[in-house]
């Protein structure tokens, strides 16, 4: 959007909206922009929800693990949770073929791994990365 866009829509004058903006961006608020891209229309059919149980938590295992994380595209995100399970992937793949290959080449040679259980998204209901802040 541009800033004469978003100074009319926030009913504010140029100047001090692209100011702002600068503001939020320089104190890390805003931390980048982005495209939202349609990933059925790239290609990419299964979304898997991973749960994954590790036996090693030193510092060693824990870097390679965080490292593999980091440079793996097909790992949209990755979350160290609480519960049962040490952390949460999404996933994306091609089709179920892909998927499995991915957990057989990727998943299964994380550092420490001792489990891994997969729930396939059927159906996607809500995705966003929009943030609910309230209006100032």
């Amino acid at each position: 959007m541009t800033n004469a866009r978003l100074s009319e829509h926030l009913g504010m004058s140029e100047t001090p909206c692209w100011r702002r903006l600068k503001r939020l961006e320089e104190s890390g608020v805003i931390e980048g922009y982005q495209a939202n891209l349609n990933r059925r229309k790239l290609g990419l059919g299964v979304m898997a929800f991973v749960q994954l149980r590790c036996s090693e938590h030193d510092q060693a295992a824990t870097a390679e693990f965080q490292r593999i994380v980091q440079t793996t595209p097909n790992i949209l995100s990755c979350h160290n949770t609480t519960g049962a399970d040490d952390f949460l992937l999404i996933v994306v793949a091609r089709d179920l073929d892909d998927y499995s290959s991915f957990v057989d080449s990727t998943l299964r040679r994380l550092p420490g791994v001792t489990s891994i259980r997969s729930n396939l998204s059927l159906k996607e209901m809500k995705a966003s990365s929009k943030l609910p802040v309230a209006a100032r």
